[in-house]
């Protein structure tokens, strides 16, 4: 891992979010020997009006303000930066003439608060490590002259309607100009070698502190009143992702397995047919400290992913948290889940899912469990971080 070096973080995600964030666990990794600083997404002006009772927005609206200080050291060697400026909201512009100028503008108020951060640390050469702020950052090479830049992608985020407005060609400018690229799956190193061919799939790192030594986790209450066996699943339950015609189908089609499904709806899966259903639960949100309870009394987990833009080269950290936990898996059959395939049941159709649900049950022991397990732990940040570290060296980075 690289060591001694100064690193300026920005992405899309700030330091106070309250779901996972890769970027957050690279800062953590890296800061162990070396300088971060983690900066903020700038609130923009229509957050500014609109949320201002939010706690989070309250606290943003304090710093523009000066009754609060904007860089705060949460960690030995690591800094967060509110950025002190506003944003202005932009994406809704159709020019691209004025939406590029005023972006700019965003650009450059950004870059005067890092300026103003990396003048305290005393950063003078630094590495910049961008989590695909596509439109925000779009400038930083020029306004902070880093002395690497490494561009990470870890979503098909292009797919999504709010990016692909203006932020698809910015993104393909940026992976031009980084030193290097780092993904985590090799659907999106392929995606990135169209415009930079140092790009290089660094794999995943999962927080596994949670889902360590599965047989010292007892079981959720709320699973033990429930008859075997539990399909189950954990995560946000948006029809984006997840196929609800499927869940359905394996419901109706097995009204003997218990189908348990933990994590809050979309308005899709409110109003689907699996409410309805007699073995189907809806466990609702919650605590990410207790997940690993419920996946523990699960007898096959879940990944009942669609195939589209969103979903097609995205790592799955949630299988890592299963296979954590000895778990069989059973997961559609996407380009990236190829990675998986010695460890997990892949099926491509809703009868290919039902026989591999099948299967697993029959199959399942305790030396496929500690495989599985062995498997997963290889999925650290650390191990993440080391990768990323190479590609920093290969380009032949010289930093203080």
């Amino acid at each position: 891992m690289i060591h001694g070096k100064d690193i300026i973080i920005v992405g899309l995600q700030p330091w106070d979010i309250t779901i996972g964030s890769n970027c957050k666990n690279i800062a953590i990794e890296l800061s162990k020997n070396n300088r971060v600083l983690y900066v903020n997404p700038p609130l923009d002006r229509i957050t500014y009006f609109k949320r201002n009772t939010d706690p989070l927005v309250e606290r943003r609206i304090n710093i523009i303000r000066g009754k609060t200080d904007a860089l705060a050291e949460v960690l030995p060697n690591l800094w967060n930066l509110y950025p002190s400026s506003v944003a202005e909201s932009i994406n809704w512009i159709s020019s691209k003439k004025i939406f590029s100028l005023v972006n700019k503008i965003n650009n450059q108020r950004l870059a005067k608060d890092i300026s103003k951060a990396l003048f305290s640390l005393k950063f003078t050469e630094f590495i910049l490590f961008n989590d695909q702020s596509m439109i925000r950052c779009f400038h930083l090479k020029e306004l902070l002259n880093p002395s690497c830049i490494i561009y990470y992608i870890r979503d098909n985020l292009s797919s999504i309607p709010y990016f692909k407005r203006h932020a698809l060609e910015m993104e393909h400018k940026l992976i031009e100009q980084a030193d290097a690229v780092a993904t985590n799956s090799d659907f999106l190193a392929e995606y990135a070698r169209n415009y930079n061919l140092n790009s290089t799939m660094v794999g995943q790192g999962c927080d596994f502190s949670q889902f360590s030594f599965p047989e010292k986790i007892a079981i959720a209450e709320e699973l033990k009143v429930i008859n075997k066996p539990i399909i189950g699943y954990v995560g946000f339950l948006t029809e984006v992702r997840l196929d609800i015609p499927l869940l359905e189908f394996i419901a109706q089609s097995k009204p003997d397995w218990q189908m348990v499904l933990v994590g809050p709806e979309d308005e899709a899966f409110k109003s689907s047919k699996l409410h309805s259903m007699n073995n189907v639960r809806f466990l609702g949100n919650k605590n990410p400290d207790t997940l690993a309870s419920y996946i523990n009394g699960f007898d096959v987990a879940l990944n009942p992913q669609l195939i589209n833009e969103v979903t097609m080269g995205n790592y799955p950290r949630k299988i890592d948290e299963y296979l954590a936990m000895g778990k069989p898996v059973v997961a559609t059959k996407t380009p990236f889940m190829e990675y998986f395939k010695d460890y997990t049941y892949l099926a491509s159709t809703k009868e290919e899912y039902i026989s591999a649900i099948e299967r697993s049950l029959a199959e399942n022991n305790e030396s496929l469990e500690t495989k599985r397990i062995a498997f997963a732990l290889t999925h650290t940040w650390e191990n993440n971080v080391n990768e990323i570290s190479k590609l920093i060296e290969n380009s032949k980075v010289q930093t203080r």
